[in-house]
């Protein structure tokens, strides 16, 4: 089923998430339904506080139209524990439609998180993939990837938006 993703200013976006204290099917139904909008969206990644469940969980997905086949990620209460290194990234976000900068975050991270089944798991990740996690991690927290912003390309982004609202 395919969920409504909130879009910027909503201030449902910038609330802290909750630990997930239940693996149950609702879960697994929640994911599946993020993992099934996200691909309607071309996105990369979904984090549940964009589709209005403030649970700290999100779903991520690199693979480009060229793999054979897709590599979908899902982060159950993640812990980014180790980052090492800088990368500049163009991004983009599924809340902030029509607009892209770009962040500068760790190239390399470990994540220690739980799969959909509460079995406890560590990934190690770069790149790309490090990108989007810490991206889809930031809004576990209420923060979205325009917070990341220096302060004048911050408030330039912030004009920018608010005219694209009101329009």
């Amino acid at each position: 089923m395919l969920l409504e993703i909130l879009t910027y200013p909503n201030p449902e976006l910038l609330k802290v998430s909750a630990p997930v204290t239940s693996f149950d099917q609702n879960l697994h139904t929640l994911l599946d339904n993020m993992s099934e909008t996200m691909y309607e969206a071309n996105g990369i990644g979904l984090a549940a506080p964009q589709v209005g469940q403030k649970i700290r969980a999100f779903i991520v997905d690199i693979a480009t139209e060229e793999d054979d086949e897709k590599r979908l990620y899902e982060f159950v209460n993640p812990v980014i524990s180790e980052g090492s290194g800088s990368i500049t990234f163009e991004e983009g976000c599924l809340s902030v439609p029509g607009f892209s900068e770009e962040v500068k975050r760790k190239e390399h991270i470990r994540v220690d998180f739980f799969d959909r089944f509460g079995k406890p798991q560590i990934l190690e990740a770069s790149g790309l993939l490090a990108v989007a996690i810490q991206h889809e991690n930031d809004h576990l927290d209420g923060v979205l990837f325009v917070d990341r912003l220096s302060p004048i390309r911050k408030r330039m982004a912030k004009k920018k938006l608010s005219k694209a609202v009101t329009l």
